[in-house]
């Protein structure tokens, strides 16, 4: 894929009033580019298009005090390419890394899944960037550079999968292994109506990775079992089935890290099946939830919890009174949501319900 980027004039931004300089060379040499860190917007959906992206992010980015827009480069979810700071310009999106790494956002916010356009545009740049640095660049989420929820769930998985794309090879994540025997097995397969393996997505994938995790199989996983099938999961996996006695682990053979029947059914106590998109029910109010309730409706909380993979917490199951096990469980769902500070105070609203019974 080509690299066809919309420069600052085309997309109308701001001329520099004075090169980025909040700390360090404005510029920097392509030598010193060892990263490649990639973001998102934040909590919630992006609904802007085109020109409308860049000229918002200069905007906020304006409001911080920076010299214009913080990423190297910003990516549209039609693929479009937005020029920031460009290759040589010191960047401002993240602490200590802004001599050594590009930045780029992909425009996405929350849980929203990012477009196979947008993820072939960033891979390209990425492509583009370790061409003119001279060098493979490290794939980076903007979370392994500071403490922050940022690219959120999917795209941190995307990254540590290899930055895929539609007509490129995955590379091998930077410090990874592959298993012991074979390569890494990337295909899926569908049990019950839901697709496992490299690369499914769902509230599915979600509870196998906790459940792994509770067996003691999840040394691979850096940030915690998500909704995105990754390597790590593949790895856990098949951890897991030589543990049960199934032996070789190349692509196809029986400890590969790809569930079958069997070893799903032994690791969930049962095999989920794909279920019908239905209406949620009626969100019953903030009111009904909170220490010193019982109802109904927490009882509903918490098996609707207990099915998406989030019920750890649980002693004796879900039941009508709430307890602080409710509020942990629901808290952990929220951030595996992306959300973070009041976002995941671990009380149910209305987007944390919908999203449960959805």
């Amino acid at each position: 894929m080509s690299v066809k980027i919309i420069s600052r004039a085309a997309w109308g931004a701001t001329p520099w009033d004075r090169d980025p300089s909040s700390s360090g060379p404005a510029h920097v040499a392509l030598a010193q580019r060892d990263e490649f860190f990639v973001h998102y917007d934040g909590a919630h959906h992006i609904t802007r298009t085109g020109y409308a992206i860049p000229r918002a992010i200069e905007a906020e980015h304006f409001g911080n005090g920076w010299a214009g827009i913080g990423y190297s480069f910003v990516v549209s979810q039609a693929g479009e390419i937005f020029e920031g700071r460009g290759w040589d310009r010191q960047g401002a999106h993240c602490p200590g890394h802004n001599i050594s790494g590009f930045g780029v956002q992909i425009a996405i916010g929350g849980d929203q899944e990012p477009s196979e356009a947008a993820l072939a545009a960033c891979r390209a740049l990425y492509d583009e960037a370790c061409r003119k640095a001279g060098r493979t660049l490290a794939k980076k989420g903007h979370k392994d550079g500071i403490a922050t929820q940022c690219p959120g769930t999917a795209l941190y998985a995307w990254v540590k999968a290899g930055m895929p794309a539609k007509g490129y090879e995955a590379a091998p994540n930077p410090g990874g292994s592959a298993i012991p025997g074979g390569s890494v097995a990337r295909y899926q397969v569908t049990i019950g109506g839901l697709a496992y393996g490299y690369g499914s997505f769902g509230d599915h994938v979600t509870a196998v990775g906790r459940a792994l995790v509770k067996k003691g199989f999840g040394k691979h996983y850096t940030s915690g079992p998500g909704p995105r099938w990754t390597d790590a999961d593949t790895k856990n996996y098949s951890d897991y089935q030589r543990s049960m006695g199934f032996e070789g682990t190349a692509p196809h053979q029986d400890a590969d890290g790809i569930p079958g029947e069997s070893s799903l059914r032994k690791l969930l106590g049962t095999l989920p099946g794909k279920v019908s998109s239905k209406t949620p029910p009626p969100f019953p109010g903030r009111d009904k939830f909170g220490p010193g309730k019982s109802n109904v409706y927490i009882t509903r909380l918490g098996r609707a919890l207990v099915a998406k993979g989030y019920g750890d917490h649980y002693r004796s199951g879900p039941g009508p009174s709430w307890s602080d096990a409710d509020r942990q469980n629901v808290e952990d769902y929220q951030r595996g949501q992306g959300w973070s500070g009041k976002d995941a105070d671990g009380y149910p609203g209305p987007e944390t319900w919908r999203r449960l019974f959805a």
